[in-house]
This record gives structure tokens, sequence and C-alpha cells, in this order.
């Protein structure tokens, strides 16, 4: 396995495979407790040493299960980060699930209100550190601030730079799905790290820019999504596969089931080429993907630690064009 990426200038590395933790949060369907801890004790044993978070997955329950099933490993031997931007409190008027608002299977009890402030960015990493039961995070990415761009330059991140400069964190990033934002957070803030979500993948690749960007500036890039809400997931893409959280599109189904064939004519699976794909340039410092199950951390794994044949990179390359 490539070794571990170091984010920007800072001290901190992430392993090339990322735990994304969104699913031990209940994201669309229930996981017991025995189940969110199985898949975390797997991604250890993989070898994977980075765990990603946030208080919107499961409205703090991927943190708190995370932090439970991390508790008893050695502090110095992992990366975790976690985000901010959202707020949780007590709900209202709960109807019973956060399926329709939040798409977690959880109860609504409490609810996500938007602050970009520095007393938001403060109060929820507070609160993070609680639900988490650790002393400090490594990373810290201010979660999809689309519609408060402005204050997250200019509240959420000065806050998070000033704690990365007093110690108290390793890094900061934002993390988001769209490139044209995160250009203009590279060019004008103090960032250590870009999450990307499903634009830095084999079948899309609207992130170059945001890469080039990255690397004239000595931003690492973490590419999260790597299979595109399930449409890379599995050797041949069904007709009901998802893309970026939808139906996929016929193109898009098109181009992934070309992928998919000259995956099978070398060999390997589609699966195995979306993980390993962003990995292939060096900004690129790990890649983040949701599991739920051992079997899901297993397979990743093995994907992540094998390189496919310059050859088979090539004729992947040709059906993007």
């Amino acid at each position: 396995m490539r070794a571990a990426g170091r984010l920007g200038r800072t001290s901190v590395r992430v392993s090339p495979l990322g735990f994304g933790a969104a699913p031990i949060g209940n994201l669309y369907t229930p996981l017991d407790e025995h189940q969110a801890r199985a898949a975390v004790d797997a991604a250890w044993d993989a070898g994977v040493r980075y765990y990603d978070t946030a208080p919107h997955y499961g409205l703090g329950l991927s943190e708190r299960r995370l932090g439970a099933a991390l508790a008893h490993r050695p502090r110095t031997e992992f990366t975790v980060s976690t985000k901010v931007g959202r707020l949780l409190e007590p709900h209202p008027a709960p109807t019973g699930s956060d399926l329709a608002a939040g798409g977690f299977a959880v109860p609504d009890t409490l609810i996500r209100r938007p602050d970009y402030s520095r007393d938001g960015v403060l109060r929820s990493l507070e609160s993070s550190l609680i639900r988490l039961g650790l002393d400090r995070v490594d990373i810290v990415y201010v979660h999809d601030p689309d519609d408060h761009l402005d204050a997250a330059l200019g509240q959420a991140l000065p806050a998070l730079s000033a704690l990365r400069d007093q110690g108290v964190i390793g890094a900061v990033g934002v993390g988001m799905n769209a490139v044209a934002p995160l250009l203009r957070v590279v060019a004008e803030a103090d960032v250590d790290a870009v999450m990307v979500a499903g634009r830095w993948t084999l079948v899309d690749r609207t992130a170059r820019p945001l890469l080039d960007a990255c690397k004239e500036r000595g931003v690492s890039v973490v590419s999260a999504a790597p299979f595109n809400s399930g449409l890379l997931s599995r050797p041949s893409p069904p007709d009901d596969a998802f893309f970026d959280y939808g139906p996929a599109p016929e193109a898009m189904l098109r181009r992934a089931r070309q992928l998919a064939e000259v995956c099978a004519h070398h060999g390997t699976v589609l699966p195995h080429a979306a993980v390993r794909f962003p990995l292939r340039d060096q900004v690129v410092a790990g890649v983040v993907a949701g599991f739920r199950s051992p079997a899901e951390v297993e397979s990743a794994a093995g994907w992540a630690a094998t390189d496919l044949p310059e050859a088979t990179w090539r004729e992947l390359d040709a059906v993007i064009g």
C-alpha cells in the first residue's frame, strides 16, 4: 500500500484508504452497534488509520460510534477528522425520523442549524470532542458551506487556522461536492487540505482544475465518494444504479459499463479501479469511502493496496476521453 500521505505542510498524515463513517451513522438504513463496531474493527485490522466523521452523520451517532470503536486504540496511531458548520440543537417538533430531512435512519430529536461563525465553530468542535470521547481531532473540515461561503472564508476558516496555529487541531480543510467553491477556498484561504466528494473519480474527473490549483499552492486533496453513490461499487452497474445520490443518468450508466468491460478484459473489477484511481495523482493524500461491513472494508483495502497495470489505465482513460 502507498505510504501515508501528509496534509499540506502539516505533520498530519492519512492512510491511503480512509474509513468514511457516514454509514455507521445509519445512512439510509439502520446499522446496529455490533455491525458498526465490526466495520471499524475490520478497517483497523486491514491497516486503515484514517477515520472521517461529522456531526451531520446520524445527528451525532457516527461520532459516538466511531469514538467508542477507537477508544482502546493507541491515540498516536490513528487520524480522525470531523467537520463544522452544522450545529446540533433540540428539535422543536420532531417527526420521529431523520430520513426525510437528513437521510439518516435515526430519531430526529435534533436538528442541524447552519453556523459558520467563530463561535459556531468552537461550539461544534467542543460537542464533537465529547461525542468522540477524544481530547483532540487531527483534521477539521468546514462542511458543505455552499450557501455560506463568505462566512466560511471570513469566520470559520480563520477560527480553525487559529486553533491549528495554537496546536489545538492538526490541519484545516473544507469538504464539498462542488469544484468551483473549493477553487475559491484554495485561492483565498489558509487551508491544508480539501475533501472533494465525487468529483475526482474514475467516471467523473471534473476536479482536475482543483487538483492543479492545490498542487500549485501546496494543499492536499482527500478524494471522497470514489464509488459515486454506488455506480462504481459493483463489477457490472445495474439499471437502477445511483450516481450522486440519485438514479444514474443513462449516459453515465453507459460510461460506467464501458469502464467495467475494460476492467473485466484486464482481469479486474470496476470497484478496484474506482478505489485506485484517485491515488494515481500525488496531490491526493488519500481516498475516503463509506463502509457498512467488514467485507466491504476488506475488499476496498485490498484494492487500495494493489495498483493496476499501466495498459489497463490507458484503456480506462480512453473511455473517458
